[in-house]
């Protein structure tokens, strides 16, 4: 078994319209994929509200629990975008206009359209990196091990996909999948055998609808190949054993 340090992560969603449910986060799934890719283990997803003394202590807390923290939604230009300011807060330094990001708006807007409310989007806290954003102007930007993005999905996603390469994680995670049409509870005590003596390998059971019947599909992952390879291997005998004939992926 590997010895390599786990790299560690965490999402934070920003946004009471999240939490009133009158939009749905599309974030989580995107960012926890593309860490998987690169080695960094997602440990933990939070959505808070736009308050900023939960964000300022949230944050606080994140980032030095994990190493690296990703916040979405908050930043835009009305009054209710406030994360800018509360990471700045929560640093201990100034919110200040970045000059790379003004002198970027200075070149998109027109004379006089550059008013107090697209100037909000220029703030960063002082010493933050940009975080480039290919679809729309407003950029994101890090901070310490914090990377803050737009909530816009498609926004975001570009905002992700131009760090990727930065991220400094482990081996990326593998995975395998056994299906099977038997009951969790047929299952249970024979899977929980097997992860006992796969303490490096992630076993999870998650019941699907498979051409209109009931299934499980047994999902294994973890960063030794050859290890993930065997596990996988007792994890179709087992369900062959108990009289099924596993869907192996």
């Amino acid at each position: 078994m590997s010895a390599e340090k786990d790299v560690t992560a965490c999402i934070l969603i920003i946004g009471n319209e999240i939490l009133s449910g009158r939009t749905q986060d599309l974030n989580l799934a995107y960012i926890a994929k593309g860490l998987g890719e690169v080695g960094v283990t997602l440990k933990e997803a939070r959505v808070i509200p736009d308050i900023e003394a939960t964000i300022i202590a949230v944050v606080n807390e994140l980032r030095a629990k994990y190493d690296y923290l990703f916040t979405t939604g908050g930043i835009g230009p009305t009054h209710d975008d406030i994360t800018s300011e509360c990471i700045a807060k929560a640093f201990g330094v100034p919110w200040t206009v970045h000059p790379d990001a003004h002198k970027h708006f200075l070149n998109f807007y027109a004379p006089g359209e550059l008013n107090e409310a697209r100037m909000r989007m220029a703030h960063t806290p002082e010493g933050a990196t940009l975080v480039y954003n290919p679809v729309s102007r407003a950029p994101g930007f890090r901070m310490g091990n914090v990377y803050t993005f737009a909530g816009i999905p498609r926004v975001m996603q570009g905002m992700f996909d131009g760090i990727r390469g930065e991220l400094k994680g482990g081996k990326p995670m593998q995975s395998r999948t056994v299906g099977t049409s038997l009951a969790e509870g047929v299952l249970a005590k024979g899977l929980g055998e097997i992860q006992s003596r796969y303490d490096d390998v992630e076993i999870g059971s998650y019941p699907i609808m498979r051409r209109g019947t009931f299934g499980v599909n047994l999902v294994l992952r973890g960063r030794d190949e050859a290890r993930l390879a065997v596990a996988a291997k007792e994890v179709a005998a087992m369900v062959r054993a108990l009289g099924d004939t596993p869907v192996e992926e």
